[in-house]
């Protein structure tokens, strides 16, 4: 993508007025709302290297969801609290980057200390096209907030999911990558066996890796996502030909209000993003 200085100063000037979190959650389609989400406290980007880049400042939650490997399991971004409008984008100021999916095999979901979690990263979108570029942030804004992931074959438990969207606009110079991270709890069911290799947060990331410290007011052929190879999820090539935004999301039926009770195992609901 190619920017004038004064479409980079707008940018700049604008990346104040455009923070968000990840808030609600979805499981194949029916909404849990922020019924087990560690709803955060402020909307500030999280640094590379910051204490809080597991899962944000956060309140706690007393609620668990189920979910089970093969479900579908969807997460929502939002500028404000308890914000479901897809008249906003969920997160705006041209903050382009990737959306990323971690998962945290944990003894009990409701009280673990994300900072000790060992985290494997279960989905992740990047540059999904370079002609001209298209980063995943603006397939999530086009979809309402929302990213779908399919959960793996791992093993029966307790874990937190960790969903995060990390800002691009001001990371030509280092520590200019801007972090959102979220997190929910669950226990997930199954006969499941997979226990896959983890990082930490703080630790996956540094401050120098090419998908970090990266200047996206350019025209990129590639582009490198942060962090671990996903656990059986292989990100689609980068097109060479223009996307078409389109919502896989049924904004029509996205609803205002936000359930604060988790849904019982095996409902269905609407779709997927």
């Amino acid at each position: 993508m190619r920017f004038s200085s004064f479409a980079s100063i707008a940018t700049l000037v604008a990346s104040a007025l455009a923070h968000s979190t990840f808030q609600q959650l979805w499981i194949n389609g029916v909404d849990a709302g922020t019924s087990c989400a560690r709803l955060p406290t402020s909307n500030s980007p999280i640094g590379t290297q910051a204490s809080n880049l597991a899962c944000n400042t956060y309140t706690s939650s007393s609620n668990v969801c189920s979910i089970k490997p093969g479900d579908k399991v969807t997460v929502e971004m939002h500028q404000q609290p308890n914000q479901r409008t897809c008249s906003n984008e969920a997160i705006g100021g041209q903050h382009y980057g990737p959306v990323l999916v971690y998962m945290g095999a944990v003894a009990d979901a409701k009280s673990a200390n994300p900072a000790s979690v060992g985290w494997f990263k279960v989905s992740e979108s990047g540059l999904v096209s370079n002609n001209p570029d298209y980063f995943a942030v603006q397939v999530l804004n086009d979809n309402c907030g929302h990213y779908t992931f399919t959960v793996p074959d791992v093993a029966p438990g307790d874990y937190l999911i960790r969903a995060e969207v990390i800002a691009l606009h001001v990371a030509s110079s280092s520590g200019g990558a801007q972090h959102y991270p979220g997190c929910f709890q669950v226990t997930v069911g199954g006969s499941g066996t997979a226990r896959p290799a983890t990082v930490k947060f703080p630790g996956a990331y540094s401050n120098s890796d090419p998908g970090i410290l990266v200047n996206i007011h350019q025209s990129l052929a590639t582009y490198k996502i942060p962090g671990p190879t996903p656990y059986g999820f292989t990100a689609p090539p980068i097109a060479t030909t223009a996307w078409q935004p389109k919502a896989t999301w049924n904004t029509a039926l996205q609803p205002a209000s936000v359930p604060t009770t988790t849904p019982a195992p095996g409902a269905t609901g609407i779709g997927n993003a």
